[in-house]
């Protein structure tokens, strides 16, 4: 499961069932279903029901389900919705800073990706990051730069961004996760604000990033797709060195050594 790619992961309202169809149809390569925050606290309850309707009748998707936080009195029931579903592929918990929260909803049995939020989250990152079931992390922006005091859209909330990703990235890789996903892009009227920003990430390290609306998802998939380029670099060095057993060598006039190869290999297994 943590070298499982994913590009893009797509929310819907879980308060809209009507939406779900259009999401798992948008090519997001993970469908998330919101019980958090775009569900209103007295709609919660009717919110949960319809996803347990809808993964009743829709056995065979592999959906991924956003619960609430573990300090909310709705996290025991959307963790066992979630815990007794074969539709529901993952879950995602959000605002997490405590590690016992963590823990707890490894103990669903299912993929877990912790959305770090809080500067509490940041601190206990590594703690996080090492528990059974997490296999990626990511990172919600909006309510760090709240917490900060960042005024958005400054070249001071860019610093802070960057570092966040930084920790996130650094995490990953130390606790053997797969790729994180970069925050969400909240204008999905600016594709190529978006394209910029999620080519960023992808130079960075990222392996895909969270989306509130369908028509992102393409532009993600083209950020986060290498570029034929590319791809024909590391063909041709992965070629030679299967071929050979070299592990040192000169390519295009570039010396070629063992974490340039293994950088082609891992183009290659993100282009297929």
């Amino acid at each position: 499961m943590h070298d499982t790619l994913m590009r893009t992961a797509l929310f819907v309202p879980a308060s809209r069932p009507d939406r779900f169809p259009k999401a798992i149809a948008s090519g997001a390569d993970a469908v998330i279903i919101d019980l958090e925050d775009s569900v209103a606290p007295e709609a919660k309850a009717e919110a949960r029901d319809a996803l347990v309707r809808y993964t009743a009748d829709h056995p065979r998707e592999r959906l991924w389900v956003r619960i609430n936080d573990g300090t909310t009195p709705w996290f025991d029931d959307d963790l066992a919705v979630c815990r007794s579903s074969p539709a529901i592929a993952g879950i995602v918990l959000p605002k997490a800073q405590a590690a016992e929260h963590v823990y707890i909803v490894s103990g669903a049995g299912k993929p877990l990706m912790p959305v770090i939020e809080s500067a509490s989250g940041l601190r206990v990152l590594d703690r996080i990051a090492e528990a059974n079931g997490v296999v990626r992390l990511s990172f919600g922006i909006l309510d760090l730069m709240v917490e900060f005091g960042t005024r958005p859209q400054t070249e001071g909330a860019q610093r802070i961004l960057d570092q966040v990703r930084f920790q996130i990235l650094q995490a990953s890789r130390m606790h053997g996760l797969a790729d994180p996903l970069d925050t969400v892009y909240m204008d999905f009227s600016d594709p190529d604000g978006l394209l910029r920003t999620a080519t960023l990430a992808s130079d960075m390290g990222f392996g895909g990033m969270l989306c509130i609306h369908p028509a992102q998802v393409s532009v993600a998939h083209q950020a986060y797709r290498p570029q034929p380029d590319e791809v024909d670099w590391a063909r041709r060095v992965v070629d030679h060195a299967d071929s050979t057993g070299d592990y040192i060598f000169r390519l295009d006039g570039r010396m070629i050594d063992l974490p340039l190869i293994e950088r082609a290999r891992r183009v290659l297994e993100h282009a297929a």
